[in-house]
């Protein structure tokens, strides 16, 4: 902890040493422990000091989240390094590693994605950042070398087809920009829409599992999880029954 400096004068502190602060108050204390006072307390500096850095909580926490998606990001790109270049493989490895992420970051995990996000998008919808980035480049490397199962279109409901076609469009701009050489026609309203259940199932599987929600104790959650992948494959058909 640092301590007010002699003199009177309050300590020099950077954009850095604030935001190691509030990456060490969330880790062990949770993220209503983020507070400019409780940092500045820390820091051995008054509040108002903190705001040439920030304007506000809500702009601090933005920042932390960023941090927090581009460490996993990192760590996820890492353990693809060591893959082969398969979109199946990547894909489901992500997944994998989202999952042991979340569960050894609980509290991250619950900052980034399971909290109010202010007027930060969350990290479910920043694609074009580092966490979507590896999550959508692995997908596209499935849907460019792999046919899989699509919905007739008549199966999509019609309320929610002006979303689709919107996030289809963006979707598109990020692959395109990673790779322009994927196929547009892959990603068809089908596709988009099962992306959305896709990541719908993944998030609310790892968010049940984080807070301990189950309806039941499980001994073995791993066997639930992997036996929830098999079955998100299989639904766009790459097992087969």
């Amino acid at each position: 902890m640092t301590t007010p400096s002699r003199r009177g004068r309050m300590p020099a502190v950077s954009d850095a040493d604030i935001r190691r602060v509030a990456r060490a108050l969330l880790v062990e204390q949770g993220p209503e422990a983020v507070t400019l006072r409780a940092i500045a307390r820390t820091l051995g500096i008054t509040a108002p000091a903190l705001y040439r850095y920030y304007a506000s909580r809500d702009e601090l926490v933005g920042t932390l989240r960023s941090d927090i998606c581009a460490d996993l990001a990192t760590e996820l790109a890492a353990e693809l390094d060591a893959l082969p270049d398969d979109g199946v493989v990547q894909l489901f490895a992500i997944c994998k590693g989202f999952r042991q992420w979340a569960l050894r970051h609980a509290r991250e995990f619950t900052l980034v994605f399971a909290s109010p996000t202010g007027d930060n998008p969350s990290a479910m919808r920043q694609f074009d950042e580092p966490f979507g980035r590896v999550f959508l480049g692995a997908a596209g490397r499935l849907l460019a070398t792999y046919d899989i199962v699509t919905p007739a279109p008549e199966a999509i409901p019609q309320g929610l087809r002006e979303d689709l076609v919107k996030f289809q469009s963006e979707l598109l701009a990020v692959l395109g920009e990673d790779g322009p050489d994927f196929p547009a026609e892959k990603l068809d309203l089908g596709v988009t829409y099962l992306m959305i259940q896709f990541w719908a199932r993944l998030y609310g599987h790892v968010t049940l599992e984080v807070f301990g929600n189950y309806p039941m104790p499980l001994g073995d959650p791993d066997a639930l999880f992997n036996a929830t992948l098999v079955d998100l494959a299989r639904s766009i058909g790459l097992v087969e029954d």
